[in-house]
């Protein structure tokens, strides 16, 4: 089952980036679709680094720590964009940050319905598949709205708070990965982020379901 988790994190990360690339093509930049990342196929998306190292880091770390079951999620190579090129920067900006993890909300929403419509049992491979497209989208979806940078967050809230705020926040960007392996691996941010994705798929799923699926996948 856990060989399945990879290739359910590869879509998901693919759709959020396309969906970052798409908006902004709507907002006036075009750079994603002529640097080849306005596209569907995961091999132009993929970041060895959040792809397939950190993943791979999380899986390990908490088998050790005997974390069960494991939170996996990670992020794709992120897609160009210039925000010179949009009709309102500061709007925009906000609009393609918000793009990518309302992406994954939405395909953890449509993986709800099609096992509530009760025609995909939870129990079969194809039931499992669709729980863990809910988990992962909706851990994606939560993990890139930390305001740290660059994860999606950060754009978000450099569009609320004022200029110089706002300039000043973005120098923070080349320290963000350190930042948030502080923050996840010392601050246990693993695991609130799990209460939230458990919250949210129990709301989406419904108890009696969210509970078929968790025997399902024991």
């Amino acid at each position: 089952m856990r060989l399945i988790v990879l290739p359910v994190l590869l879509f998901a990360v693919t759709v959020h980036e396309y969906a970052h690339g798409w908006i902004a093509e709507r907002r006036g930049d075009p750079t994603a679709r002529l640097s080849g990342r306005l596209t569907l196929n995961p091999i132009a998306h993929i970041d060895p680094l959040g792809t397939v190292i950190f993943p791979l880091l999380l899986y390990i770390t908490q088998v050790h720590m005997k974390v069960e079951p494991p939170l996996i999620f990670g992020w794709a190579r992120p897609v160009p964009v210039d925000f010179r090129n949009l009709r309102n920067p500061k709007q925009d900006m906000m609009a393609v940050g918000l793009a990518g993890p309302l992406a994954n909300i939405i395909l953890a929403i449509l993986c709800t319905l099609l096992l509530r419509m009760g025609i995909i049992k939870p129990e079969t491979l194809l039931g499992k598949i669709f729980g863990l497209g809910i988990v992962i989208n909706l851990l994606l979806a939560v993990f890139n709205l930390i305001p740290i940078p660059p994860l999606d967050g950060s754009r978000i809230l450099i569009g609320l708070i004022p200029p110089r705020w706002a300039y000043n926040y973005s120098k923070l960007e080349p320290f963000g990965f350190i930042i948030l392996i502080v923050v996840i691996f010392y601050l246990r941010l693993l695991h609130f982020i799990g209460f939230i994705v458990t919250l949210l798929a129990q709301l989406l799923l419904g108890p009696q379901l969210f509970l078929e699926l968790l025997k399902a996948f024991k």
